[in-house]
């Protein structure tokens, strides 16, 4: 369990000042011009050396994604794109951070910008963040009347810029090159790579996209040293991490907490363990629901880092832990997470397009029992026609809930069939249990 003299973000729970006096006693700003004075390619491998992974979801090692900015460009500017739209379902750690660390994100968005050698950071809310933009707004106002942004930020000689961008609320602008679209003003839609964001980004000018988080940690790795930072967790998963506990858990809650806890310590220490008892537990889905849900059995073993859940065949996400009693009717879960990405697809894709349709309209029939035993392979097909198979990781994260469903609870699935039928055969004018798929 991590102690309170580790924890990155010291007011993560809004019990103290927010503004940049606040901050500034919590030691936010404290030497950022000697950071930047260390030079890029310092401060990028001490982000290497730290083992830092994207906190959005992907995992992907931090410092080599910052070292992928070309170096010798002229006089073309470059970006800094801050992913702050969480729209994951099950989601609210970034949150957190904007309305009561946004000064952590503001110093992160100018060490990472000048590490990769943008000339100005635009952070990407989600439009349902209207508080968490005032407060992101108004800190980046205070940094800029006390000298920290804009013309010899920090008193460091680089000058930078950030400005706080709001969406309009939709959840594929939290793919990368989709935020881009949607930030040039343009109707928010993955584009084919390469070229990747690093050649070619915003306004087709080098940018990279990262993690609201993944920004927010930086000055303090950069403060304490990267040596710390890995002395966290396991190889190749170090660190600390906000994980966010929602669901049938007696004290939902998001928290800080060392990478590879273990899935039950953190919910039983932080989060007052499951409804009813441990027992009482059914299943959780452990990074958002994009990722599959796992067992009861499989929970009691996972630890919470990238690489132990991926062994699970399911995932770390976004830390967003979503857990189900015994009480939760699995197939509607499901369903209803399949509406979401069926309504969420940008219908660019024909997979996606059409398959979230199909997957949603079958789910609705399984929620019923309305369907064939043989329909669940069908189902299951359907999924792997999808995943893999689009511009963008949607069509990938509709299928993984459903392909989670199957691999773990088929029997639950059949016992609703056969449920179904028994029931129609009771009654003299029951329609017929099969339906057309795409109805």
């Amino acid at each position: 369990m991590l102690e309170d003299k580790d924890r990155l973000f010291t007011n993560i729970h809004g019990q103290r000042d927010w503004s940049l006096d606040g901050a500034r006693a919590r030691g936010d700003w404290d030497g950022t011009a000697e950071i930047l004075g260390l030079g890029r390619g310092a401060i990028v491998d001490e982000i290497k050396a730290s083992g830092l992974r994207g906190r959005g979801g992907a995992g992907f090692p931090s410092g080599l994604k910052w070292s992928f900015m070309p170096k010798d460009r002229g006089n073309k500017p470059a970006y800094l794109v801050v992913n702050c739209d969480e729209s994951e379902p099950g989601t609210c750690k970034d949150r957190e951070i904007l309305r009561n660390e946004p000064h952590k994100l503001v110093e992160g968005c100018l060490i990472a910008g000048f590490a990769m050698g943008a000339t100005a950071a635009y952070c990407y809310l989600r439009g349902e963040y209207w508080f968490e933009y005032t407060r992101l707004q108004a800190a980046v106002e205070q940094a800029y009347a006390a000298g920290l942004l804009g013309k010899n930020a920090a008193g460091s000689g680089y000058d930078f810029d950030v400005f706080v961008h709001r969406g309009a609320g939709a959840y594929i602008c939290g793919e990368e090159t989709a935020m881009l679209e949607s930030l040039e003003g343009k109707k928010g839609m993955p584009r084919s790579k390469p070229p990747f964001p690093a050649a070619m980004g915003l306004y087709g000018l080098p940018s990279t996209v990262t993690n609201c988080e993944t920004v927010a940690v930086a000055p303090t790795i950069m403060r304490r040293g990267a040596k710390w930072f890995a002395s966290f967790g396991r190889d190749k998963n170090q660190g600390t991490k906000l994980f966010a506990i929602s669901g049938h858990v007696n004290r939902p809650c998001t928290v800080e907490e060392s990478m590879g806890i273990t899935m039950r310590e953190l919910i039983e220490t932080h989060a007052g363990g499951v409804r009813g008892g441990w027992d009482n537990l059914l299943a959780i889905i452990p990074g958002g629901v994009s990722v599959p849900m796992i067992t009861k059995d499989m929970a009691e073993k996972a630890l919470m880092d990238f690489d132990s859940l991926r062994e699970m065949r399911s995932g770390l996400g976004t830390g967003a832990v979503i857990v189900m009693d015994k009480s939760t009717d699995l197939i509607k879960a499901i369903a209803r997470i399949s509406a979401f990405y069926k309504h969420e697809s940008c219908g660019q894709c024909t997979p996606c397009r059409e398959g979230t349709g199909w997957m949603m309209r079958i789910m609705n029939r399984m929620v019923e029992g309305r369907a064939e035993v043989d329909e669940i392979d069908m189902l299951e097909q359907v999924t792997r026609q999808v995943e893999g198979h689009t511009i963008c990781a949607l069509g990938d994260a509709a299928a993984w809930p459903i392909q989670g469903l199957i691999r773990h609870f088929r029997p639950v699935m059949e016992e609703r069939i056969a449920a179904y039928k028994a029931s129609r055969g009771a009654s003299p004018t029951a329609t017929q249990p099969m339906a057309i798929a795409a109805e």
